[in-house]
């Protein structure tokens, strides 16, 4: 764990540093109400690890692990817009705080200090952009023309979360200057976590308990999401074990990758249980 602890502080402190230097001073306050207010940073924490798996050193693949993270923030900025939700992880909202305007332009705001950080790289500058563009069909289809069965759901699925998470893991690759079947198996790995992730995240939000949770619940069903158990005619206990098996899939994508660094890979393998068994 100590090993996590480092990596997650060499995130968090080159995340302030990037914070600091956006300007005007107005836009610097919002990027940081939003981008400073605490998450897991389990994406840039995915791009550190699949870079050490295959060689590489930490250091060189912290400035994509932040612009991933930035990207992931931006999205969320214009998910509580869609949402009218007032509260992200315990604080309010962007749109909240500073009305509609501000929180669009902080969005942007992010995505430009994100593209910045990976313009030095043609094949980083890329895999975000296709994983923009399947993130923003993914939001499209969600307001448009809502899944109605577990095949049209998990498309969704791969598109809102799982391309986020293949994106984080292929940058971790890149920067180790890993070779492209490396780079393959590890975002396929990623993208299948990011799936389990959001279908255990739709289970705990229509089943959990809200106190043991640690946020509301019914999120979902009051907004009329597209949730794997509203779309689909998978139980709470079906949904679970569909997740499992994206989780499963995801540690044979990830056996296939020749580690250099078995600890960190180690580390990824113990993320992709975690996803499916954690309760909050």
């Amino acid at each position: 764990m100590e090993r996590l602890e480092r990596r997650r502080a060499l995130i968090e402190e080159r995340l302030v540093a990037v914070v600091d230097g956006v300007d005007p001073e107005t836009l610097n306050e919002e990027v940081r109400h939003v981008a400073l207010s605490g998450g897991k940073r389990v994406r840039p924490m995915v791009t550190l690890l699949a870079c050490e798996t295959v060689g590489g050193d930490p250091e060189d693949a912290v400035d994509f692990g932040v612009g991933i993270e930035l990207v992931h923030n931006a999205s969320l900025v214009i998910d509580d817009i869609i949402d009218r939700s007032d509260l992200r992880r315990g604080t309010t909202s962007a749109w909240a705080e500073f009305g509609h305007g501000p929180a669009i332009i902080t969005s942007d705001g992010l995505l430009g200090e994100a593209f910045a950080l990976f313009s030095a790289d043609p094949q980083a500058t890329q895999v975000v952009a296709e994983a923009m563009v399947e993130l923003g069909v993914g939001e499209a289809t969600e307001l448009a023309s809502q899944p109605t069965n577990e095949a049209e759901y998990m498309t969704l699925a791969r598109r809102k979360t799982g391309a986020l998470f293949r994106a984080a893991a292929e940058l971790g690759a890149i920067a180790a200057d890993s070779d492209p079947f490396a780079v393959e198996a590890l975002g396929e790995y990623a993208e299948r976590v990011g799936v389990a992730f959001q279908i255990r995240d739709d289970v705990l939000d229509a089943v959990a308990d809200p106190d043991e949770l640690g946020k509301p619940t019914g999120h979902d069903a009051a907004l009329e999401r597209p949730s794997v158990v509203q779309v689909t005619d998978l139980s709470p206990e079906e949904a679970n074990a569909r997740a499992r098996e994206e989780a499963d899939r995801a540690i044979d994508a990830l056996e296939r990758v020749d580690a250099v660094d078995r600890e960190a890979r180690e580390y990824l393998r113990e993320l992709a249980e975690f996803v499916v068994e954690r309760e909050q």
